[in-house]
C-alpha cells in the first residue's frame, strides 16, 4: 500500500494518548499504560537442514497484566520489529478487557520468511523460541498463540517443548493448538466470525439490510477467509473481492468476481499463508487486479484483514462514497490521519480489539477447557463467542452514543475504564 512509513508502537500510543485525554486519565496511571511492563529480546540459534547455524533475532512483549495472565499470538514475519510488537502487546490489552475476559496483553515476534524454512527448520525455531522464554510464559503467567505466520502445528510443538522443560503435561501453556492435541473447536473460525458478529450487530444498529449489502475484503489468510465466508453464509451477503501477497511477484493482487464470489472455492486454492493460485482462480471466472482495487469498489463494507497501516492519509482517500461502514479483521490496519477523514466522511467504523477480539475469545475458552480437561462441542464455542462478542459490541456502541465520541475511541475508554480498575483494585495505583 502506498503511503507514509508506519510506527505502529508510535500509533498505538496515539491512539491511547487522545483517549486518555478525553477521559483526563492520572499523569501516572498515563505513563503507565503508555509502555509495555516488560520485554524480552533474545537470539534463537537454529541448525539448518543443511547443517549451518543460522541466528534468529526473537521478541516477547508482555504489556499489561493487571486482568490476568498475558495473552497474545507469535508472528514469524521477515519485518517485524520491536515496535510492531509493542503495539501488538498494547492492542491485546485493549482487545482482552473491551471483551471483557480476565487476560492481559502481549505478543511475540521473529524475525524471519517463514515460507523459506522447511518443516524440520520450523519446529526448531519453534522450540526454540520456548527454550528461550518457557521461564517467563505459562498459563498464569503468559499464553502464546499462532498469528501470521505460525500454524496450529507450530503450536503443538510448543507446548511440547514447554511440557517436556518443566516436566508435566500443560496444554494451557499455548492455544490455537491443533484439535486432538489440546486445541479447541471453532478455533479455526473464531476471528473471521467474529469480524461478522459485530458486522451483524452493526448493521442491527444502522438499520442496514445484510441481504442487500455488499463486502471488500483485504487479505485472505485466516481471518479474512472465514469472515468472506460467514458475510456470504451466516449474513446472506455478497462479498466481490479480497487481496493476497504474492510471495513470487512480491506484490500484492486483488482478485475479484461480481457476480459469482465463492469463498470457499478460493479457500481451496489458497496456501497456508493466504496466497491465492492466481492461475486457478482466472481459469474460474476470476479477474486479477491491482494491490488497492479492494479499497476502491463500490461496497457498504470494507474488511481490511491484512495488516497494520493499511488505510492511511493517502489511501483513505480512496474509498468509495459506497461505503458505510469499515470493519477492522487486521490490527491496526487504520491511521490516526485516515481516522479523521473516516470520521468527516461519516463512515461507522469497527475498531479492531473489537472487531477481531473473536479469536482471543475462542483462545480463552481453549485455556478454560484446558484446564477442566473437558471440550466443547464447536457450536458452544461458537455461541459463547457470539454471546461474548454481541455484548461487548454493545457496550463501546452504547459509550459511543453516550459520550458521541468515535467507535474507536468509545471502545478505548471501555477497555482502558476495566484496565485501570483491575490495576487499583490490586493497589497498583
Amino acid at each position: 500500500m502506498t503511503g507514509e512509513t508506519l510506527n505502529a508502537f508510535r500509533m498505538a500510543q496515539q491512539q491511547f494518548d487522545h483517549v486518555a485525554d478525553l477521559l483526563h486519565l492520572d499523569p501516572s496511571i498515563r505513563e503507565f499504560l503508555r509502555w509495555p511492563m516488560r520485554e524480552f529480546h533474545f537470539r534463537i540459534p537454529v541448525r539448518m537442514d543443511d547443517g549451518e547455524i543460522r541466528i534468529f533475532q526473537g521478541y516477547r512483549v508482555q504489556h499489561n497484566d493487571a486482568r490476568g495472565p498475558n495473552k497474545g499470538g507469535l508472528r514469524f514475519h521477515p519485518s517485524e520489529t520491536i515496535d510492531s510488537v509493542r503495539a501488538l502487546a498494547t492492542w491485546m490489552t485493549w482487545k482482552c478487557a473491551v471483551a471483557d475476559i480476565p487476560l492481559g496483553g502481549s505478543k511475540g515476534g521473529v524475525i524471519v520468511d517463514p515460507s523459506t524454512l522447511s518443516i524440520g527448520e520450523k519446529e526448531r525455531l519453534v522450540r526454540g523460541w520456548v527454550q528461550q522464554m518457557w521461564t517467563n510464559i505459562g498459563p498464569r503467567r503468559d499464553v502464546p498463540a499462532p498469528d501470521v505466520g505460525t500454524t496450529p502445528q507450530m503450536m503443538g510443538w510448543m507446548m511440547d517443548e514447554y511440557s517436556k522443560l518443566v516436566g508435566n503435561y500443560t496444554p494451557g501453556v499455548i492455544t490455537g493448538k491443533p484439535v486432538g492435541g489440546g486445541g479447541s473447536l471453532g478455533r479455526t473460525e473464531a476471528t473471521g466470525y467474529g469480524v461478522i458478529y459485530t458486522i451483524r450487530e452493526a448493521f442491527k444498529r444502522l438499520g442496514m439490510d445484510p441481504k442487500k449489502s455488499t463486502a471488500s475484503i483485504q487479505g485472505f489468510g485466516n481471518v479474512a477467509q472465514y469472515a468472506a465466508i460467514g458475510f456470504k453464509d451466516i449474513l446472506g451477503g455478497s462479498v466481490i473481492c479480497v487481496s493476497y501477497w504474492d510471495r513470487d511477484d512480491r506484490k500484492a493482487y486483488t482478485v475479484s468476481n461480481d457476480t459469482d464470489f465463492d469463498p470457499v472455492f478460493l479457500q481451496s486454492i489458497t496456501d497456508q499463508y493466504g496466497a491465492i493460485n492466481k492461475e486457478k482462480a482466472v481459469a474460474a471466472g476470476y479477474m486479477i487486479e491491482d494491490a488497492d482495487a479492494w479499497l476502491k469498489k463500490e461496497v457498504e463494507v470494507i474488511i481490511p484483514a491484512a495488516l497494520e497501516g493499511q488505510i492511511n492519509a493517502e489511501s483513505v482517500h480512496w474509498i468509495n462514497p459506497s461505503v458505510k461502514m469499515i470493519a477492522e479483521g487486521a490490527n491496526g490496519p487504520t491511521t490516526p490521519e485516515a481516522d479523521a477523514v473516516i470520521k468527516e466522511k461519516g463512515i461507522f467504523m469497527i475498531p479492531d480489539f473489537l472487531c477481531n477480539s473473536g479469536g482471543v475469545t475462542v483462545s480463552y475458552f481453549e485455556s478454560v477447557q484446558n484446564d477442566g480437561n473437558y471440550y466443547w462441542p464447536k457450536q458452544e464455542v461458537l455461541d459463547k463467542e457470539d454471546h461474548i462478542l454481541t455484548r461487548a459490541f454493545n457496550d463501546v456502541y452504547e459509550m459511543a452514543e453516550s459520550e458521541k465520541v468515535y467507535m474507536r475511541d468509545a471502545a478505548y475508554m471501555v477497555a482502558i475504564a476495566r484496565v485501570v480498575k483491575a490495576m487499583q483494585l490490586r493497589g497498583w495505583v
